[in-house]
């Protein structure tokens, strides 16, 4: 089984595990991300298609994170329906509202994936050419995922988001090839609790 199989599957047990009662899942979310699209990475951009489903679950900030803001600890899932690499995901997301129900929210955690790390031919080959232009080269297993959004609530249960996610390694989780990719799409959310 793949590393994105194993991260989602371990997302699965931690939602499973967490009831959405007495502080486990504090909100779900759920999106469609256009996939590989030019925003920071435009040399790289458009060699993959989309979209990716964005599924994100949030768990209430445990009390030892007040010092850093109060992030709500995050596992996510973003697998694509055109059979382009896929996601898996945990980390931390802040929310900073800035004025009457919209606020700015970043994350910042760690993802494994399902694409290509390097080229299967050797260099100079028409074959390698091809796959170069038709895959992103992440270099590494093992990716950063960055994340900002605008967030609007709807209420006090409902929320939108206009979200932007990139993946790549940084040159600190892999070394070489760091081609990494971005998406930019739209997600909704709910959130249990008082």
């Amino acid at each position: 089984m793949n590393r994105v199989a194993l991260l989602a599957l371990a997302a699965v047990g931690m939602g499973a595990a967490a009831p959405a009662h007495a502080g486990g899942v504090e909100e779900v979310k759920v999106g469609a991300l256009a996939h590989n699209i030019c925003i920071t990475n435009c040399k790289n951009a458009d060699k993959e298609d989309g979209p990716v489903v964005d599924i994100q679950v949030n768990f209430k900030s445990p009390g030892f994170l007040g010092w850093a803001f109060s992030p709500q600890p995050y596992v996510a899932i973003a697998p694509n329906v055109s059979g382009d690499t896929s996601f898996a995901a945990v980390g931390l997301e802040w929310t900073f509202e800035f004025a009457d129900g919209w606020a700015f929210v970043p994350g910042f955690g760690y993802a494994v994936h399902d694409g290509e790390v390097k080229n299967k031919f050797p260099n100079g080959t028409p074959q390698a050419l091809q796959f170069s232009q038709d895959n992103v080269l992440y270099g590494s297993r093992d990716l950063f995922r960055t994340t900002f959004a605008l967030q609007r609530e709807f209420g006090d249960r409902w929320t939108g988001e206009v979200v932007y996610a990139h993946y790549s390694h940084g040159q600190i989780l892999g070394s070489g090839r760091n081609q990494g990719t971005d998406q930019a799409g739209v997600r909704i959310g709910y959130r249990f609790g008082g």
